[in-house]
């Protein structure tokens, strides 16, 4: 029950903080002179485009561009009345991109679930492949396998992702047929969901999961190893040791507990990390995720696309955050629900 009641609390404060997000990110986009159809209006007037001018005015009058930036904000939240009446992100209208010429949800539709499925499976990675190595590093510590995971690690940290596709693209498709590019197959894209598709989609995620999930997972192992190592020299484990635990329930039992906590907590911080770091390696692999979109949209003030995006990665943050914490409570027996007031 005390747990329902948390997660309720932390469910309203993450509405709350995304809301004030919502206009952070609304009010820096449009923080730079101008927006895409005021650039758009002045290259046509410079080239004498009259129709092309009044079909700009006319978008501008339609999406409320021409009026004050907090009317702006409300309409396209869907607190006030616009053109079209009450119609914004909290009825799921996204708005319009300009660059594009399509509804943003038409945009973004697909590439949200692939984003998703993406950065999930490199979090996955992250974890399977960190939790052992730096719970073995530290076990060994200053041994071959310490030194040998402290190797992998800095390696993962020093190599740019998107070195990283190129190489496993050519050797991943030359000695394993791996497809290059994409998410799936051509012959799927559109197509509706099928076990063919699964098969493509599966077989295409191995080279994006393992150069999303890289740099993250080498990061984190070496900060579960500091959290162990740092665990292992404290003296209830001295005592342990004294009262006959074996080394391998030792290790389990209290130092690993312990050092996960910084582990699980960083839940929330690597959601919107792979989403960010991804937008690289996205182009670079041509994946069909909203990376692309969200350059493009940045480069051209397409402002709703970016808006949308922007928002999107606030609310993976937010929910990461609150799994985590929801996870910390349960792993630590010192943590309680009323300890959030102090």
């Amino acid at each position: 029950m005390l747990l329902l009641r948390y997660a309720g609390y932390r469910f309203l404060t993450m509405l709350l903080t995304l809301w004030v997000v919502s206009i952070m990110v609304f009010v820096i986009i449009n923080l730079p002179p101008g927006d895409y159809l005021s650039n758009q209006i002045a290259e046509l007037r410079a080239t004498g485009q009259a129709e092309g001018v009044a079909k700009a005015e006319f978008l501008r009058t339609e999406y409320a561009l021409d009026r004050p930036i907090w009317e702006q904000y409300f309409i396209w939240v869907g607190m006030m009345p616009g053109p079209n009446g009450f119609s914004g992100l909290i009825q799921g209208d996204f708005g319009w991109s300009f660059e594009f010429d399509r509804p943003v949800g038409e945009i973004v539709g697909d590439a949200l679930w692939l984003t998703v499925l993406v950065n999930l499976a490199a979090v996955l990675f992250v974890y399977a492949v960190a939790l052992p190595l730096g719970v073995l590093a530290a076990a060994r510590s200053e041994t071959w396998v310490d030194y040998t995971a402290g190797f992998v690690g800095y390696l993962g940290l020093a190599t740019p992702n998107f070195l990283l596709a190129l190489i496993l693209f050519y050797y991943g498709n030359k000695y394993f047929d791996l497809p290059i590019g994409g998410l799936m197959a051509p012959a799927f894209e559109g197509e509706p969901m099928s076990w063919l598709k699964v098969k493509s989609i599966l077989l295409h995620l191995i080279v994006p999961t393992f150069v999303i999930g890289t740099s993250g997972a080498a990061a984190m192992m070496q900060r579960l190893r500091a959290n162990m190592l740092d665990e292992l020299s404290k003296p209830y484990v001295e005592t342990a040791k004294a009262k006959g635990l074996g080394p391998a329930k030792l290790l389990t039992k209290y130092p690993l507990r312990m050092a996960f906590n910084p582990f699980v907590a960083d839940i929330g911080n690597l959601l919107p990390a792979m989403v960010s770091g991804s937008v690289l390696v996205s182009v670079v692999l041509g994946l069909q995720t909203i990376g692309p979109s969200l350059l493009t949209a940045l480069k051209s003030q397409d402002q709703f696309l970016a808006a949308f995006v922007l928002m999107f990665v606030a609310l993976l943050t937010l929910i990461g955050t609150m799994i985590s914490d929801l996870l910390l409570v349960l792993l630590d027996p010192r943590i309680r629900y009323g300890d959030r007031n102090g």
